[in-house]
């Protein structure tokens, strides 16, 4: 048999798993949304949020104007065509089809909405940056923080795809938040409501559930973990991860868990401690062991 026949065995047997098993995106069928685009565009909205900093040369000020509005033209047009997919893949998979006008009109609607929505992005992402500036001795400057640190690219993302979860956009938000664990070791879902000045001090192996609450000033350290009791498709729609109130500092590898647990404000987590119960406010809570 000569390599060619063997390439076409090869093909043939591909193309049969293809047909017994499933998992294409064909045209006609499910239409899904391109995971390479999103993150493309996810990568035009950090440009945009931090105009500058992502671009190989410094942007000048006359022309900030017209890469602004270029860049926003852009996003309307591809974001609003991505979270088409989505919506119309997502009504169609639950046999609820709607017509191309309503799907669009509806995504055009919320990215209008998330391009009103940038201004209060940037600024609860600079009190981001300044937690950090001011939560570590060995941050430098704030520029080094918005280009440099994970905390800060894990939280740019979650500041958006929230928004977009929010407004009930599927598939999309988990896309643009999963690109971001990958490459920063934090994995925080879309759904997770942070509150202001919010920094993960290292950031790796940080993971915070869909239904967390976390208030202002809040600090978590590598490793924390917030989480569920229990993963029974049955809790889902319910809350099943804490809440964290205002000004709470959790150290490195501690788990905490249950949508019932509260942690008071004030209160300080040690490294490494397991907890499936509410903290009272100013409590330290510490291994002695």
């Amino acid at each position: 048999m000569t390599d060619t026949q063997k390439i076409g065995r090869i093909v043939a047997r591909i193309l049969h798993s293809y047909e017994n098993k499933g998992a294409i995106n064909r045209t006609g069928g499910e239409n899904l949304p391109s995971q390479e685009h999103i993150i493309n565009i996810m990568k035009i909205i950090r440009k945009i949020i931090y105009p500058g900093y992502y671009d190989r040369m410094a942007v000048e000020d006359t022309a900030l104007p017209y890469t602004t509005g270029e860049r926003v033209v852009w996003l309307y047009k591809h974001l609003s065509e991505e979270i088409n997919k989505c919506i119309c893949f997502e009504h169609n998979k639950h046999h609820e089809r709607l017509q191309q006008d309503e799907c669009r009109s509806l995504s055009e609607n919320i990215v209008l909405g998330f391009l009103n929505e940038i201004p209060v992005i940037r600024e609860l992402l600079q009190l981001d940056v300044q937690a950090a500036l001011d939560g570590d001795p060995a941050a430098n400057s704030r520029d080094e923080i918005i280009m440099a640190y994970p905390s800060i690219a894990a939280m740019t993302v979650h500041r958006v795809v929230h928004y977009l979860h929010c407004k009930e956009v599927p598939l999309l938000p988990r896309i643009m938040s999963e690109y971001i664990h990958h490459q920063t070791g934090i994995d925080i879902h879309p759904g997770a409501t942070i509150g202001k000045s919010f920094f993960i001090d290292h950031g790796t192996g940080v993971v915070i559930g869909e239904t967390t609450i976390i208030g202002d000033r809040v600090k978590l350290y590598q490793g924390v973990t917030i989480g569920a009791l229990s993963v029974e498709r049955t809790m889902k729609g319910h809350k099943r991860h804490p809440t964290l109130e205002d000004d709470v500092t959790i150290y490195s590898g501690a788990t905490v868990l249950g949508g019932e647990t509260v942690i008071g404000r004030g209160a300080v987590v040690g490294g490494n401690m397991w907890v499936v119960k509410s903290v009272p406010p100013n409590t330290r809570l510490y291994n002695n062991k």
